[in-house]
């Protein structure tokens, strides 16, 4: 068959995808523990293989993997979990759809790959057990807690106080005692629960996400010494957080980012700016002048 020139370049295209991409899910079962775990990647990584070898069929050509996708790919899953790391890839591959549709019309396997890449591909990625998505719930609720609590608490503090030392300290205080009672909590709350899930470990995930956004909205009032820049950049930080957790959540379990970030953002800043009004209004009634 004789391929235009534009064809051509697709179907290499695609091959390099599917060597790149064989060539992550090789590294990754390698460096996975898990024996089920691996097994699913080698079985994605021989699909990807098999595709290539039908793309190097109509294109005559060897095809090098994308060198630094591949360390890409294997440096954001060892980091952030192979689940978001191979969903991430897989997303990518998504926006190639338009180019398989074209390259249907002369090519019929192209509408087969789409499929398998779509559908067979997908339920093997779904088959992957990784622990800190089991656990995603435990973080949700460390994160959710202390940037609604925080936020608020900082808003409410910085009116009241108006001194960066003392809401630092008031800060601490509260972010630290809340996150030992939400890590309790967590414990509980999971023991009591018909589930796979350690109550320890939950705890400790828990406990982490908890002190973690708290060190990181304390960090301006520490750093400045105007307490209104220093709540501005913490509530700046706490929509940082709201959104790259809630990115990495959307695409390692599937979820919606718009929703799921809107809902938690519009909750930690309407409680912040409750707050704020709040600790105006006690300062104003208690007259209090520090």
């Amino acid at each position: 068959m004789q391929l235009t020139e534009d064809i051509l370049k697709k179907v290499i295209q695609f091959q390099q995808t599917e060597i790149t991409e064989y060539h992550v899910y090789k590294r990754l079962a390698k460096r996975i523990k898990s024996p089920e775990n691996a097994k699913v990647l080698h079985e994605i990584a021989e699909d990807e293989r098999r595709h290539y070898e039908g793309w190097k069929k109509y294109s005559r050509k060897e095809v090098s993997p994308n060198q630094f996708n591949v360390w890409f790919y294997t440096f954001v899953s060892m980091v952030f979990g192979f689940t978001f790391g191979v969903k991430l890839m897989e997303q990518g591959e998504r926006t190639a759809e338009a180019n398989y549709e074209a390259v249907a019309k002369m090519i019929p396997e192209a509408a087969q790959y789409q499929k398998e890449e779509n559908r067979h591909e997908q339920k093997l990625i779904n088959m992957l057990d990784e622990e800190r998505l089991q656990y995603a719930g435990s973080i949700v609720l460390g994160l959710n807690d202390a940037l609604v609590e925080l936020t608020g608490a900082l808003a409410g503090l910085t009116l009241a106080l108006q001194n960066v030392r003392l809401i630092a300290l008031s800060g601490l205080i509260t972010g630290i005692a809340a996150s030992m009672s939400m890590a309790a909590s967590e414990y509980l709350s999971t023991r009591s629960e018909e589930t796979t899930k350690q109550p320890l470990r939950a705890a400790i995930y828990t406990g982490l996400a908890y002190i973690s956004t708290v060190a990181l909205l304390i960090l301006p009032y520490l750093l400045l010494d105007n307490y209104y820049v220093a709540l501005a950049i913490a509530l700046t930080t706490a929509v940082l957080i709201i959104a790259v957790f809630n990115y990495y959540i959307s695409v390692a379990k599937g979820e919606s980012f718009r929703a799921r970030f809107l809902e938690m953002a519009g909750l930690s800043l309407g409680v912040a700016t409750f707050s704020f009004v709040i600790g105006y209004f006690i300062r104003q009634w208690l007259g209090i002048e520090i």
